[in-house]
């Protein structure tokens, strides 16, 4: 026997073969022509696009620093920027614990009236 989800009743019920291999809204669909464009902008195949970008290629660059064996974190290789972040971040996550710790001690402490 074969089984198909109802969308109504959220459980699964028994079915034909034909729909419970194609679902409804999953049934193969074949356009007889390709559909007209939205846009009137031309497209262009990713083989006829030039090179728009004029930048220097920097990964090469990237790939020897970061790959370096100096012996420090990847995370901390391109110097004082990603030191400033690091601490920024590691300030913050300490802060926010030290906040929830004490907002969960406020909460535990019985109301006086």
């Amino acid at each position: 026997m074969y089984y198909k989800f109802n969308g109504f009743t959220q459980k699964l019920v028994g079915a034909a073969a034909e729909e419970a291999y194609n679902p409804q809204g999953l049934r193969p669909f074949a356009y007889p022509e390709a559909p007209a464009p939205i846009f009137a902008t031309p497209t262009r195949l990713p083989s006829e696009a030039g090179s728009e970008y004029l930048g220097k290629n920097r990964v090469p660059e990237l790939q020897k620093l970061f790959q370096k064996p100096d012996g420090i974190p990847v995370h901390l290789k391109r110097g004082f920027p990603d030191k400033l972040l690091y601490r920024t971040t590691m300030a913050l996550t300490v802060g926010g614990a030290i906040y929830c710790l004490i907002a969960i001690y406020i909460a535990s402490q019985p109301k006086k009236n």
